[in-house]
């Protein structure tokens, strides 16, 4: 059984060890204590050093834990040195965590469902379906409100049986390791904490997304939070420079910006419209019509994609029994248009002649596009879907 030194002392971060048993020639030890933390509770595990070999994972095995090794370690006793910056980390977000939840349940009566740590950021579920943006600020002020009143955070055990007052029942039986925040939060916890609820530092609040009948809230703490914000400024600071405004200036003209793209995306779309209107009239009109007077055109692109010629589509099938057909050689694809008077199904035409070839696509009676495996195909489908055909190569 290993001796778990984290549980009582999570500021420690060097000790001197006895190796009880190893494995995997030499990479995989066995202590007879350690304060190594290894993957547990959602916390991810420690790093640093044995005998001054790097430690690559610590794993959780019951009544002991696995220390797994960079290269084999012969030595009998071993000093250990813990990753102090990591560890000070996973503290802060670990801590954070239960205060946030600790908020939650009391001045909001959330459950936590569940909890992620990250390598970057972590989050928790909450059991309410969705939260205001208002809300999650308020949530934010609150907890870190509790913070600066710097709240001590001390460890203890009791029995399960007798143990009162959890935040979330446990159901281990047993002795429990309880880590308080007095007067905020009791619950039964196996990770490391800090001292105080000062120690853990800003608390920032970023997105929230809706998974199930829970909201998940991204948070970070600590040194995370303050270098998130530092990224956040440094980010706004060089929009801002951008468009030669200060960042209080920055929403305001972003938004005026969007309303104006999306106002001249507008008019293009319209212009194209008439371009294409006309150009579908001119085509149209320089074609002879079939013995059903059906007019048809197939126009060929090099390269690029299908949807680019939608609008040539549409306006040119919305004129009396026509028949518009789009290759693309690379990516090999395909666009057929007809209108309702054509006599011709787009969608179920192109299924069919697609169906030989192994291409997928369909669509509407009106409009259909697809895919062939090669531009060779394009040939073979155009044949199965026009005859007889004029093609102009653009």
């Amino acid at each position: 059984m290993t001796d778990r030194l984290y549980y009582d002392d999570a500021y420690r971060t060097r000790f001197e060890a006895r190796v009880v048993e190893r494995g995997d020639e030499g990479r995989r030890l066995y202590l007879d204590h350690s304060a190594f933390y290894p993957t547990s509770g959602g916390q991810p595990h420690d790093l640093g050093t044995l005998a001054g070999v790097a430690v690559t994972d610590v794993v959780d095995e019951d009544d002991r834990v696995a220390h797994l090794m960079a290269a084999p370690v012969i030595a009998d006793v071993v000093e250990g040195v813990v990753d102090w910056e990591r560890r000070w980390d996973h503290m802060q977000q670990h801590t954070g965590q239960h205060l946030v939840s600790a908020v939650c349940a009391d001045r909001f009566g959330w459950e936590t469902v569940s909890v992620h740590f990250g390598p970057e950021s972590s989050t928790v579920d909450l059991a309410v379906e969705s939260i205001a943006p208002a809300t999650v600020a308020e949530l934010e002020r609150l907890a870190n409100a509790a913070v600066t009143e710097n709240h001590p955070v001390t460890v203890g055990y009791e029995d399960a049986a007798t143990a009162v007052g959890l935040r979330k029942p446990s159901d281990r039986a047993g002795s429990l390791r309880i880590v308080t925040i007095a007067g905020m939060d009791r619950s039964a916890c196996g990770g490391t904490h800090v001292r105080a609820t000062g120690e853990i530092g800003p608390i920032v609040l970023r997105r929230t997304e809706k998974v199930r009948k829970t909201t998940r809230i991204e948070f970070l703490c600590g040194a995370r939070a303050i270098a998130r914000v530092r990224a956040d400024y440094e980010l706004l600071a060089r929009m801002a420079n951008g468009l030669s405004c200060s960042i209080d200036e920055l929403g305001g003209i972003v938004a005026a910006q969007g309303d104006q793209l999306r106002a001249l995306e507008n008019e293009r779309k319209r212009l194209d419209e008439e371009v294409s209107a006309t150009r579908a009239r001119d085509r149209y009109a320089a074609l002879t019509p079939d013995a059903d007077g059906v007019r048809r055109l197939v126009e060929f692109r090099a390269q690029g994609k299908v949807d680019e010629v939608r609008t040539m589509a549409l306006a040119f099938a919305a004129l009396p029994k026509a028949v518009y057909v789009a290759a693309v050689a690379a990516p090999p694809a395909i666009l057929v248009a007809a209108s309702d008077d054509s006599g011709v199904d787009a969608g179920r035409a192109l299924k069919a002649a697609l169906g030989t070839l192994g291409g997928r696509g369909g669509g509407s009676p009106r409009l259909a596009q697809g895919t062939v495996p090669d531009a060779a195909a394009l040939d073979v489908v155009i044949s199965a879907l026009v005859s007889p055909v004029e093609s102009p190569r653009a």
